[in-house]
This record gives C-alpha cells, sequence and structure tokens, in this order.
C-alpha cells in the first residue's frame, strides 16, 4: 500500500508548499539541464497536488526518452497519456514558468518540497501505526518492527545519491589515512584479538556480515566469545552477544575462566584452591568494568533480535554484535520451508549489519559430511543463501586424529582458521591455540611450520 494512501489527521492540513512546487516545475520548463539535479531528491509522489505529480511524471518520461523538456514537448506528452486535463490543462503548465524568477535556486526549491514530502510520510506512518495498535489479530512486536522499518526508511528518503568529484573525495580520504597514522592502528575495523586474522581482514569492517562455522564441539562459541572478550575488554569497545544456546550466566562463567585462567571444570563443580580467588576477582573485576551486553532469550524471534540490535546500538552505541547461533533464531514465517526460514533469517541479517553499521557475526553448523575433511563453503547447513549472503566466511577445522585427543589437560590444541570468502579482501588458512581448560582461543605462542 502507498504512503499516499494512508489517511491523515482530519483535523491538521498536511505539510505542503504551492510556491515551491510551481517554483520547481516551472525551472525545469526554463532549464531542461536542472531535470537531472531535482530528480536527485524528488520522485513524483512527493509532490502534493496531484496535477503537479503528472507534470513531474511527463518530465522524468521525457528525460528518459532523451528529448528536451519545455511547454510545448511537456503539453504534447500529457496529452498523449491522456492526463493533460488533469495536469491543469495547457494554460496552466504554460503559467508554470512564469511563477519562478530564475533556475538557478532549482534545487533549493526542491529541497523544500521534499522536506515537505517525508513531513507528509511521517504523519501517514504515525496514523497508520496509530490504527494498527488497535488491531488485536497482528503481533505487537509485528507492529514494532514494521513501524521501526517505516520510520529508518524515511532517514534515506531524499538522499540525493549524486556522484561526488574526486576533488571532494581526496581530501576525506587523507583524513582518514592521518587518523590511522596518528592512532597507530593498523586495522581500519573491529579487531578481533588475533594478529594474523587482523591482518588479513583489517578488523571487522562496518556493515559487514560474517559467518564462523564449525561442526559441534569444535569451538565456535569459544572463539566468539573470545573475539568478544578482546574487543570489550582489552579494546573497551561495546559489544552485542545473542547467546540462544547457553543462559547469561552459563557464558559469564566460561567468560570468568578464560579471562582468569582458571579450570572451567573446577570452577563448575567449586573445586577452587584459595589462592585462585585472586585471579578470578581480578578477572571479575575487569569483565564487570567492559561494555559487553548479553541478550540469552531461547528461541528467540528475527523481530526481536532485530528490535534489540538496534536498542544496543542506538542506547549502548554497540559496535559489533555476535549471534550464537544463526539457524536458532526463530523465523517469523514459520509455514515456509526450512531453508527459506534460514535464507530469510540471513538476508534479514545482512541487511541488519548494513542498517546500523556495524559488523554482525553470526555462527553457523556445517554439514555432517564435513567431518573429516577441510570446510568448504558448501558445506554450510541449511541453506546456500548464507554463502551468498556473506561478506566474509570464516571455518573452523581440526583434523579428526586431533580432535579425538583433546582432552581438559592439553594445554594448548594447534586449530586451523580458514578464510573461505571474503569479498574485500585475501583468503588463506591460519593457526590458533584452542586451550581447552579454559575454553579460549590465543594466538599461537610460538612458530610451528
Amino acid at each position: 500500500m502507498s504512503t499516499l494512501e494512508y489517511p491523515l489527521p482530519k483535523d491538521r492540513t498536511p505539510p505542503y508548499n504551492e510556491e515551491a512546487e510551481t517554483a520547481t516545475l516551472g525551472a525545469i520548463l526554463l532549464d531542461d539541464d536542472a531535470v537531472g539535479t531535482v530528480v536527485q531528491y524528488l520522485r513524483p509522489e512527493d509532490f502534493y497536488r496531484g496535477a503537479h505529480r503528472r507534470v513531474f511524471q511527463g518530465i522524468i518520461n521525457l528525460s528518459e526518452r532523451g528529448e528536451s523538456t519545455d511547454i510545448i514537448t511537456l503539453t504534447e506528452e500529457l496529452r498523449s497519456l491522456g492526463e493533460l486535463e488533469a495536469a491543469g490543462g495547457p494554460a496552466y503548465v504554460a503559467s508554470l514558468t512564469s511563477r519562478v524568477p530564475t533556475s538557478a535556486n532549482v534545487e533549493y526549491y526542491a529541497r523544500i518540497v521534499r522536506d515537505c514530502s517525508i513531513r507528509r510520510r511521517l504523519a501517514r506512518i504515525s496514523s497508520e501505526i496509530a490504527a494498527r495498535s488497535f488491531d488485536e489479530s497482528t503481533d505487537a512486536r509485528l507492529i514494532i518492527e514494521e513501524a521501526e522499518n517505516k520510520i529508518f526508511e524515511l532517514t534515506d528518503t531524499g538522499h540525493s545519491g549524486g556522484y561526488l568529484s574526486v576533488r571532494e573525495i581526496i581530501p576525506k580520504t587523507i583524513e582518514a589515512i592521518e587518523r590511522i597514522y596518528h592512532t597507530k592502528d593498523s586495522y581500519t575495523g573491529v579487531p578481533s584479538g588475533f594478529t594474523q586474522l587482523d591482518s588479513r581482514t583489517s578488523g571487522f569492517q562496518a556493515s559487514e556480515f560474517i559467518i564462523i562455522g564449525a561442526r559441534p564441539s569444535v569451538g565456535k562459541t569459544s572463539l566468539a566469545l573470545t573475539m568478544a572478550s578482546n574487543i570489550a575488554i582489552r579494546h573497551k569497545i561495546p559489544v552485542g552477544f545473542f547467546t540462544l544456546e547457553m543462559t547469561a550466566k552459563a557464558l559469564v562463567q566460561r567468560l570468568v575462566s578464560s579471562e582468569a585462567r582458571l579450570d572451567s571444570h573446577r570452577i563448575r563443580t567449586g573445586l577452587l584452591r584459595p589462592s585462585d580467588f585472586h585471579n578470578l576477582t581480578e578477572a571479575a573485576g575487569r569483565i564487570y568494568d567492559a561494555p559487553l551486553y548479553i541478550e540469552d532469550t531461547p528461541n528467540l524471534r528475527l523481530l526481536d533480535l532485530r528490535a534489540l540490535a538496534r536498542r544496543m546500538r542506538s542506547k549502548n552505541n554497540v559496535a559489533i554484535v555476535f549471534i550464537d547461533y544463526l539457524t536458532l533464531v526463530g523465523s517469523e514465517n514459520r509455514d515456509l520451508p526450512r531453508y527459506e526460514q534460514v535464507a530469510e533469517i540471513s538476508r534479514s541479517l545482512k541487511s541488519l549489519a548494513r542498517e546500523l553499521e556495524i559488523p554482525v557475526v553470526a555462527l553457523s553448523q556445517l554439514r555432517r559430511e564435513t567431518e573429516g575433511k577441510r570446510p568448504t563453503l558448501a558445506d554450510i547447513r541449511e541453506s546456500g543463501s548464507i554463502e551468498q549472503d556473506a561478506d566474509v566466511v570464516i571455518f573452523l577445522h581440526r583434523e579428526r586424529h586431533i580432535d579425538r585427543g583433546v582432552d581438559q589437560d592439553s594445554s594448548e590444541v594447534e586449530t586451523e582458521v580458514v578464510i573461505a570468502k571474503q569479498r574485500n579482501g585475501p583468503i588463506g588458512n591460519i593457526k590458533l591455540a584452542f586451550i581447552p581448560k579454559y575454553t579460549k582461543f590465543e594466538n599461537l605462542s610460538r612458530e610451528r611450520p
């Protein structure tokens, strides 16, 4: 349904500027080149008066065919469409040029028309939300999601989308390079804390959708949690963490074990020594001060996840979001086949990353056939759309004989990290050390062949 169909409050006059609308159209008729400027800001539906919408549509038709726009050509175009009388007739079209002194200010006029259009749409959206609120057959969360989407769409309305001269771009580019130089930070994105990985990716980049995939028990959650703690504790960068499989208490208990370097089994069973409590207290203090925000609702629906992520972004300024894990997110369309549900979730998370302008990192299971071999993009479980939507795909892999030998007494287990896809950077393999005792990953303590 078009926003034009939503009712406006009956006791208020819609935001509208007659002079700006006629001046915009008149300026185009005076100067054919003004069309290119105006279409960066306006579409026919942005004009309030129906006659003006028809006139502007006629102008666009002529422009798309490469024909010049003047009173004669526009009148003939409207006549051929059967819209001339609805557009005010030949006399009204001809009068538009007398309502503007010069075409030089056409961009200013177009901005006024756009602003009024945005205000009308906002009023209509508000009216629609109010009406939908009384419909008890619709889930309230769905109404909230729709409202948020419409408001966010309005923030992008009328962006010029025009091209830029390199003269405009180069000063900003040099400024960004100088900023990196002075901060001595070699990463342009959010650093994971793993040297080789960050060297390959330059940190997780804003608006990117990142997948971390592995078979069960290889360490997806441990890797994501280690990254989150590196980002929040070491760099003091706000992090959002959605854990759909574990409780927040269990997750933080694992984080305490990792940060304090205490055996996770002894923490769970309470078999701690008096000397352990010093490390435990210090680690808890560091975690307490970290800007880490955890959501542990099981069976979290996609709408709720998006709403909570927006709230984390606006209220706590989170710079990255982790989701453990993707296929546990509940789809709003339960009647769809599972692969279509996963595809919908994947597309939505990609869209969320772009909307919030932060990296969104989602964990994913791999197919059972992956056992015993290095995973590939085709091994991502449930839906091929995950591979398509992701900007970066990272796999964890250990040879089967190594995996069988992993136990709590192992000091360090070498694990291969496969960067299988990266739209804007190199792919390849690196190695990290998994510490079973602390359920965490670290950079390798020494070079290995």
